[in-house]
This record gives structure tokens, C-alpha cells and sequence, in this order.
């Protein structure tokens, strides 16, 4: 009987490159009971999938921590927002299963670089080589011990390092090929530059660590704009608690400037509220009674009483923190290949190196001293730290940047693909348009256009009907009075009839309403005008008269028409798949400019993606409802809008958390700037090693140069990659 497998998360501290993630998994693959690991070196996280004992967990913590360097504390999704710095931090493995309790200690959480060890040994061993450069000028006969003694300050930690990653699985790290390296210059008498390459190389790995806290950052950053406290209202007092304590239900007060501390929807006020740090929105939007706010938005204007609709662990921030961390465990195809590459590329340097070293003075009759040398410094030049990071580093930070602006992409794997789509398949009610339906027509007969909205809200008082609310809402934008209604009921199929003012009013269908009045030719072809624009026609009939008409559709989003254009102009062809009638698909097509297919049922909808990639085209799927799942799961990426069901947001591949069609394409032109940074940086670092293994072997570099080009190309490919953190240009 196989073992029930189960999954946990760790927050591990010190990685710094992919080679810290390649030692941490093949060191925790040795425990017994792992079946597998996954690790996220810009997310400092680690997942693990394993046999469901209760001892495990503190075997895989003891595992990680005996690397050295590296500080492992299991993450429970309940206290994840707690480590990536909204709230108290998490404990070691305090129970029976090593799962995280909630403290306010223990945790492995981020310190700052100029605090950390990296910079202690750094300067310790910077220390010891200036004394040495001294003490030999005073008493030359020594300088060897001298430089010596410099050496072993910085290579001892390092060599614990490399015998403790060989000894979990792992021989060839850089750690190694430092040792092997320091210790060949001080037994062919190279002491000083040995000293000087031991030096360089802790300085490299500082820089390294320091561009991988700021990539880590940017995600952690975005946890940090939820206030850590807020002010709720209970009984008539407020209190101020912790964020994380909030329950759904609850109502909390936010003041003009303060940050909404939780996802929820306006009970009471109104205000304008900055949505910039979550969504990217350079405007305010207006917020009132029963609008959606979201956590770490601002309130800019009013005081608002805002009913908690999500739990800290579940608001919006949170779940974008989640879902960019677990993807940036998942390898893109790339990255992939890359990680399978460096597995045969470290060894293959390693032998070269000792054929340099060996094969001149042993057949061509060369200096051993010399050829020692340049056999070192090769070892130094071929470590494949920059090669490795050149992918995950620049995934993670467009990752990170889409991230902050609502785009989620569910792996490497998923924005690697999205720069190959060539075709695009919205769906169309809550994807290409705002999903509810608004007032587009008012038509008065023999009054004015006020006094027929007025007669139709007080008809629809009450209802909770799509149409009803469409036009209650514009009577309260406009600001026209509502009167009261009596004796009101619905006519099933048909419309409302009650009567305001003591006079009998109906609203309904056109064809309801030539059921008890005659409608004028002339306003039967304005109706049917109407419907031929896909909008939906109520009549109001006063008394035995024909009051006027009011017009409703459900608009287009406003930036419908510029994510099309958008998509279009980047070589993306877009199309409507929808479940509507023909006429109002194809009257919001011909506002778009979109080809559509309408009256679709869930199995057309996927055997059109189906058609689209038999044709040899790269398609993506976007849509909203249950019935796009089928699609959205054909499709070679499936994108769900932010509105959209949680089985739509399972399914899809990719989110738009908050709906805009312009995303889309942003989105698309965010994976081809990825991709066209992870090739610079994949030229960077092997250009680089390229060109000094040449200057190596022909006597012009040596081991100060080499030690610079392994660890310069790290950081100038991590520094690269970073770019990818600026804001996002809008489609």
C-alpha cells in the first residue's frame, strides 16, 4: 500500500542563486520519506512533497540548516502573511509535524545585508588581507605564512560549505572549485593572489545576495502595503486590532489617507480611493455603498465603513503573494534545460581544467607551475552560478512586476508560453464587457426623459433583477426622484405593473406592451433599431399611454477596444467566442472591431480553440464563467479575469485580477521582454567565460580576473534581470 503523500512549505534563508537551490534540493531528496522538492530562490521558499510523518519535518529543517549558511523554518499557510511581513513572524517546527505556529520569533526571516554574515566574513577576510599586505612589507621573509593565515580566515567557511554539499549529494559547487582553487595557488606559491581571489569571491557573493534581497523584496514589499492594525467598530466604540484579526463580518472605519486593512465592500460613506499600489490605476475611483475595496488600497477622501469580506490569509495581496511564490517554483522549459545543462557543464569544466593543468607540462614539456595555474583559474572561470540564475532570475522579477500590477501567471512555464500566442479568445459578458447591464437609451413620449426614469425605478424599487438595478442606478446617478409605488407584481415572462400616484404604470416587453396598446410604427422601428444594437428594450406605459422606452446593454469594458488594437498590433489575432444571441454578440463585435461566434454552447467554445490550434497557431483563452472552464483548460494558456468564478481561476493558467483588456496584451508583450532578457543574460554569462578562458589559456588573465568574471557575470545577469521590476508599460 503506497503512503499518503502530503506537502509542505519552508522559508528558507541565505540563497542567494540557483546553486543554493540546486544544493538545498538534492540535499532534502536525501531524506528519507521526500519524493520531492521544489525550491524558489527569490521567493526564499521551498516546497516539499513527502511521506505523511510526523518526525519529518524537523529532519528536513535539520537537513537545510547542516549545509551551512542556510536557515530553514516551516511556513503554514496561515502564518505565510506573517513571514513576508504583515504580521508577527512564525516559530520553528513547534508541534508534532514541524507545522508553524504563530510567535513573534524564530522565524528566518530577512535581515538586512549590512547585518548579515555574508558581510561579516567578507570583511574579516578584507581585514586579514590588508594585515597581510602590512606584515609582509614589515618582514618579507614571511610573506607566504602571512598571506597564508589571510587565506585560511575566508576558505575555511567555505570549505565547511563545499564538504558539507558533497557529502548531501552535491560535488561540484562553487564552493568546491573555490577550495580546489585556493588551496592549488598556495601549494604553486601564489599565496598573496590566492588571499586576494578568496577575498573577491566573498565580496561576489555579498553583491549576489544583495540582488537577490531586492528581487525578493519586491513581492514581500506588496505584502507590506496591508496596515498591520486597523480601526473596527463594534457597539458604538472603535477599537484598534491587529489586521490579522479581522473576521469577515466585521466593519472597520477608514479615515481619509489610511490604508484599507482588509478586502471588503463599502457599507456606509462615500470616498475616492488610490488603487495605484495594488491594481496600477493612476486615478482614484469613486467608491459607495456596496463597491469592493481591497486591501492596501488608499482611502483618498471621506470616511468610509468598510465590511470585511475576506480574512488576512485570503485578501487579494495575499493571495498574489501566494500564487507568484508557488509559481516561482515551478521551472519554465528554459530554465529546464539550463539546470540539465549545468548538470553535465560543471564536470566537463572541472576535467578541463585538470587536461590544462596536466596535458603541457606532461607532453609538451611545459612549467608545471604555470600550467597549474591556468588550470585554476579556469576552474574559477567555469562555474556555472551566472548561467543558472541568468533564467530564474528574470522570470521571477517579471513574475514579481506582473504581480503588482494584477497580472498572475501560474509558473515560468506559463509566461515563457505567453509570448508565443498568436491567437486570443475572449468570452463576452464580464471579459470584453463590464458584465452588467447598463442605460444606453431613454426615450420620452410626451414627457420628459426624467419623469419616464422616474415612473421605471418606481416600478423596479426593490428588485434585485440585472435590468431593475440598471436602471435604479441610473435614476441615482442622475439624481431623479423616485416616487413611491403600491399594489406592484410581476407578470411572469412579461414586466411590472403597480401604480404610482394612483394611476396604473407598466413596464415590460415590447411585445407585452402591444398587448395593451397600440405602438406607433415610427417607435416600433426605433425599438427594433435598438434591439439590432444588442440592447434590451423595456416600454413604460402610463395608464392607457405610451410613456417612452428605456434601453439597456451591457456595455463594452472602457478599454475593450485598446487591449484589441493592442493585440493586433502585436501579431495577436483576437476573436469572440460567446453563449449570447447573435444580434448582441455581433453588435458588440462591430463596437470592438472583433470577430465573433455566438450562440455558443461550453463544447463549441473548446472545439473552436480546438480549430484554432489545428491551424497550427498558439492560442489563449479568456473568460470569466463556468463555461469557459472546458475552453480555458484546451487552451494552450487559459487567462481568467479578476471577477471571475473560483473553477475559471482554477483552470486558467494566468489571471487578470483586475479586469482590464489591456492586461491581455500587456501580458503577452511582458513574456517577449522576459524572454529577450533571459537571452541577453544567457550571452552575458557565457560570452563572459568565454572570453577569459581564451585570455587564461594564452597567459594574458590569471586568477584575480577569473574569480571577476564568475562572479561579475553573476551580478550583471541578476542586475539585468532586476530590470524587469520597473512599472509595466499599459498596452
Amino acid at each position: 500500500m503506497n503512503p499518503t503523500l502530503a506537502t509542505s512549505r519552508y522559508r528558507i534563508a541565505g540563497m542567494d542563486c540557483a546553486a543554493c537551490a540546486a544544493k538545498i534540493t538534492n540535499a532534502v531528496r536525501r531524506v528519507p520519506g521526500v519524493s520531492d522538492v521544489s525550491v524558489s530562490v527569490t521567493a526564499g521558499t521551498m516546497t516539499v512533497e513527502h511521506e505523511d510523518d510526523p518526525h519529518l519535518g524537523v529532519a528536513v529543517v535539520r537537513q537545510v540548516n547542516g549545509l551551512g549558511g542556510y536557515r530553514a523554518a516551516p511556513l503554514s499557510q496561515a502564518t505565510q502573511a506573517d513571514v513576508d511581513g504583515t504580521g508577527t513572524h512564525s516559530h520553528g517546527p513547534d508541534n508534532a509535524n514541524g507545522q508553524a505556529q504563530s510567535h513573534d520569533h524564530g522565524t528566518p526571516a530577512a535581515e538586512p545585508w549590512w547585518q548579515g554574515a555574508k558581510i561579516r566574513l567578507a570583511a574579516a577576510s578584507g581585514c586579514a588581507f590588508a594585515l597581510a599586505w602590512l606584515a609582509a612589507k614589515v618582514v618579507p621573509a614571511y610573506e607566504p605564512w602571512f598571506y597564508g593565515a589571510a587565506v585560511l580566515v575566508g576558505l575555511v567557511p567555505i570549505a565547511r560549505r563545499a564538504f558539507a554539499a558533497a557529502r548531501f549529494g552535491t560535488p561540484f559547487t562553487i564552493e568546491s572549485l573555490m577550495t580546489i582553487a585556493a588551496a592549488g595557488a598556495l601549494v604553486i606559491g601564489a599565496a598573496e593572489e590566492a588571499a586576494a581571489v578568496v577575498f573577491l569571491f566573498l565580496i561576489g557573493e555579498l553583491l549576489e545576495g544583495v540582488a537577490a534581497g531586492r528581487a525578493r523584496a519586491s513581492i514581500q514589499g506588496l505584502a507590506a502595503l496591508v496596515p498591520k492594525t486597523a480601526l473596527v467598530e463594534r457597539d458604538g466604540t472603535t477599537t484598534e486590532v491587529p489586521a490579522e484579526q479581522l473576521t469577515v463580518g466585521s466593519v472597520i472605519l477608514v479615515r481619509p489617507g489610511d490604508r484599507i486593512a482588509a478586502d471588503g465592500e463599502v457599507a456606509e460613506g462615500t470616498g475616492a480611493v488610490d488603487e495605484a499600489p495594488v491594481t496600477g490605476e493612476s486615478t482614484p475611483k469613486r467608491k459607495g455603498v456596496g463597491d469592493a475595496v481591497f486591501a492596501g488600497t488608499v482611502n483618498a477622501d471621506g470616511v468610509l465603513r468598510v465590511r470585511v469580506t475576506a480574512a488576512a490569509a485570503d485578501n487579494t495581496i495575499a493571495r498574489i503573494v501566494q500564487l507568484v511564490e508557488e509559481a516561482q517554483e515551478a521551472k519554465a522549459p528554459t530554465e529546464r534545460f539550463i539546470d540539465r545543462f549545468s548538470t553535465y557543464y560543471t564536470p566537463a569544466v572541472v576535467a578541463v581544467a585538470a587536461l590544462v593543468a596536466v596535458v603541457p607540462p606532461l607532453v609538451f614539456g611545459g612549467a608545471w607551475g604555470e600550467w597549474i595555474y591556468k588550470g585554476l583559474a579556469i576552474l574559477l572561470i567555469g562555474c556555472p552560478c551566472a548561467l543558472v540564475i541568468s533564467t530564474p532570475a528574470a522570470i521571477a522579477a517579471a513574475l514579481s512586476a506582473g504581480a503588482r500590477r494584477g497580472l498572475l501567471m501560474k509558473g515560468g512555464t506559463v509566461l515563457e508560453g505567453l509570448g508565443a500566442i498568436k491567437a486570443v479568445a475572449f468570452d463576452k459578458t464580464g471579459t470584453l464587457t463590464e458584465g452588467r447591464p447598463k442605460v444606453t437609451d431613454i426615450v420620452a413620449i410626451g414627457r420628459s426623459e426624467d419623469q419616464v426614469l422616474s415612473l421605471a425605478a418606481a416600478l423596479e424599487t426593490g428588485s434585485s433583477h440585472p435590468l431593475a438595478l440598471a436602471i435604479l442606478g441610473r435614476a441615482k446617478a442622475a439624481g431623479v426622484p423616485v416616487p413611491p409605488v403600491s399594489d406592484a407584481s410581476a407578470l411572469g415572462g412579461k414586466g411590472i405593473l403597480g401604480r404610482v400616484g394612483g394611476k396604473a404604470v407598466f413596464l415590460g416587453s415590447p411585445a407585452a406592451a402591444a398587448e395593451r396598446v397600440t405602438v406607433p410604427e415610427e417607435h416600433r422601428t426605433r425599438i427594433a433599431a435598438l434591439n439590432g444594437e444588442g440592447k434590451t428594450v423595456s416600454v413604460l406605459l402610463d395608464g392607457d399611454a405610451l410613456a417612452g422606452f428605456v434601453a439597456m446593454r451591457d456595455e463594452p469594458r472602457a478599454d475593450a477596444r485598446a487591449g484589441i488594437e493592442a493585440l493586433r498590433a502585436s501579431g495577436v489575432e483576437p476573436v469572440m467566442l460567446t453563449g449570447d444571441n447573435r444580434l448582441t454578440a455581433e453588435a458588440i463585435g462591430r463596437d470592438l472591431g472583433l470577430a465573433v461566434r455566438a450562440e455558443l454552447l461550453p463544447q463549441d467554445k473548446q472545439r473552436i480553440v480546438r480549430e484554432l490550434q489545428a491551424g497550427g497557431r498558439k492560442v489563449a483563452k479568456v473568460g470569466d464563467g463556468i463555461n469557459d472552464a472546458p475552453a480555458l483548460a484546451a487552451a494552450d494558456i487559459g487567462i481568467a479575469m479578476g471577477g471571475g468564478t473560483d473553477v475559471a481561476l482554477e483552470t486558467a493558467d494566468a489571471a487578470v485580477l483586475h479586469g482590464r483588456v489591456t492586461d491581455v496584451a500587456t501580458m503577452i508583450a511582458l513574456s517577449k521582454r522576459t524572454m529577450g532578457n533571459i537571452r541577453q543574460n544567457i550571452a552575458v554569462a557565457l560570452g563572459l567565460k568565454a572570453v577569459f578562458l581564451v585570455t587564461t589559456v594564452i597567459g594574458a588573465t590569471g586568477l584575480w580576473p577569473a574569480i571577476l568574471a564568475d562572479t561579475g557575470a553573476t551580478v550583471l545577469v541578476t542586475m539585468n534581470a532586476l530590470r524587469l521590476l520597473a512599472p509595466i508599460r499599459s498596452a
